[in-house]
């Protein structure tokens, strides 16, 4: 009997080290709590001494609760060197899938939440769809009670066409009483050693580094992450803690682009504009925006199915006065009382 009741005391006694070892390791990690997005909630840990492999502790509620992740060996690292843009990345997922894949960290623009091309948008049900808009318009892509995202167009219209060609040139987030502007600058010949990609924040262009950890954010809570895929030219942006995420690439069009499609772009600008793939938190059921639709709950896509080029209507609904602005017929985001809106300075900035 005293043997059973000794064991007993020694499993307890383990048991709570084991806790206080898991307490002190959830304090440890500043601005993570239990309830952050499931995906992202975890503190990293030391890689593995032999093989360099980076591991997670995750504190996501669920299965994946108090639970080691480790990068598979094919992709160690959150962050490849910025060099070696080819290179996929490990991502660890702490929500109910438990478990950690190698993706490459750029825009895939035939997964569900990409804007590229001329430009083409893949929903969230996955279905494929055009939107053409107008050269220089603005239009909602995402409007919901927490944030609204906005595109900025440019465009050209050759002889004889009826519909401008247009490309997603900038792009603004806009949450609380903050604006981030992610933008293409106007180039006039490409250079792949060039960076051409903006970032402004609250009305300042800001500088993302390409040394150490080669991120910008916010301040002490991190609101808003600005981290270099690259050394030049892409970036992964993340708000409040993954509700919203990006992947954001800078490309220009190309010569066989130009040939191919009849764009029949002038001379002097290379038409730098942004490829980009969003990831979503915790959306409502009413999101709306030209994307932000495809997101709700039993969504029916009205666009044709089987025809080359489906289009989406909607530029009564979602056009907006300004990059700005989050003032359109059907959006859903209200800036605080408080807040008055800069309209011109990140546009100048990001076509200096």
């Amino acid at each position: 009997m005293d043997r059973k009741i000794a064991i007993l005391g020694a499993f307890i006694v383990i048991s709570l080290c084991l806790m206080s070892s898991e307490k002190q390791q959830v304090e440890a990690a500043p601005g993570k709590g239990y309830l952050d997005p499931a995906s992202t909630n975890y503190i990293l840990q030391p890689p593995n001494i032999t093989t360099g492999q980076e591991r997670f502790f995750c504190l996501a509620r669920g299965r994946c609760h108090f639970i080691f992740l480790t990068c598979p060996k094919e992709c160690p690292l959150r962050k490849p060197p910025l060099s070696q843009t080819n290179v996929k990345a490990c991502f660890a997922d702490c929500s109910s899938r438990c478990e950690t894949t190698c993706k490459h960290r750029i825009p895939n623009c035939n997964g569900y939440g990409s804007v590229c091309y001329d430009p083409r948008f893949v929903g969230g049900y996955g279905v494929m769809f055009y939107f053409h808009g107008a050269n220089g318009g603005d239009f909602a892509l995402v409007s919901d009670d927490r944030f609204q995202i906005n595109v900025h167009f440019i465009g050209t219209r050759p002889e004889g066409r009826k519909r401008d060609f247009t490309w997603v040139q900038a792009l603004s987030v806009m949450f609380d009483s903050h604006t981030l502007v992610i933008a293409a600058r106007k180039v006039a010949k490409w250079d792949d050693h060039f960076d051409a990609l903006s970032v402004n924040w609250n009305g300042k262009e800001i500088i993302v580094p390409t040394e150490g950890d080669a991120e910008w954010h916010d301040g002490e809570e991190a609101v808003a992450v600005v981290e270099r895929t690259g050394l030049v030219n892409s970036a992964k942006i993340t708000i409040l803690n993954g509700l919203i995420q990006m992947d954001v690439k800078v490309v220009p069009i190309t010569e066989e682009d130009d040939k191919m499609h009849g764009y029949n772009i002038p001379q002097g600008d290379a038409f730098a504009h942004l490829e980009t793939q969003f990831r979503f938190g915790n959306l409502t059921e009413h999101v709306e925006g030209i994307l932000g639709q495809t997101y709700r709950p039993g969504y029916v896509s009205p666009v044709k199915r089987g025809v080359a080029m489906p289009m989406m209507g909607g530029e009564d609904r979602y056009r907006t006065l300004s990059l700005l602005s989050t003032n359109c017929a059907s959006c859903r985001f209200q800036r605080p009382i408080t807040f008055t809106e800069e309209k011109s300075v990140p546009l100048k900035l990001a076509q200096a």
